[in-house]
């Protein structure tokens, strides 16, 4: 199962925000861009959907920038999956055959749906919270594009 790179960018931008809001209060776009090494302009788009979704918060002007809410750490990752369009994980077939489904199953298709529903299950009961290891070494490392 691979996800696209809206996905990377939207989790680790949310764990991002989430580890250095404590030290750093709202972080500007730009910080966040540097800190994880990815492109800013594409990161903004990201961003303005998980601002839109409730996923972060926001504020413009001088001393804005991109903050956690209330909700941030209790947000399953399922909700990542849904917000970068990427539901078909979890839909299609895995040989990428047009016609597959229960009542006309491709040879990998009982196979694939147990692993399927059991992806979905994980991606559905991990929060945000569960990843945030902000006291690991070199944790912002770990989660940005070398």
């Amino acid at each position: 199962m691979f996800f696209s790179k809206s996905f990377g960018y939207a989790l680790r931008s949310v764990l991002y925000v989430s580890a250095e809001s404590e030290k750093q209060g709202k972080i500007p776009l730009e910080k966040i861009a540097e800190g994880l090494n990815v492109p800013r302009h594409f990161l903004g788009k990201v961003m303005k959907k998980l601002v839109k979704q409730g996923i972060l918060s926001s504020q413009k002007g001088p001393n804005g920038g991109f903050f956690i809410n209330d909700s941030t750490l209790q947000t399953p990752l399922i909700q990542f999956i849904h917000l970068t369009g990427e539901d078909d994980h979890f839909k299609s077939c895995v040989l990428r055959l047009r016609n597959c489904d229960a009542s006309r199953p491709c040879p990998m298709h009982s196979r694939a749906e147990q692993l399927r529903d059991q992806w979905e299950e994980v991606f559905s009961k991990t929060l945000v919270s569960d990843l945030l290891n902000k006291d690991q070494p070199n944790y912002i490392d770990s989660i940005a594009i070398l």
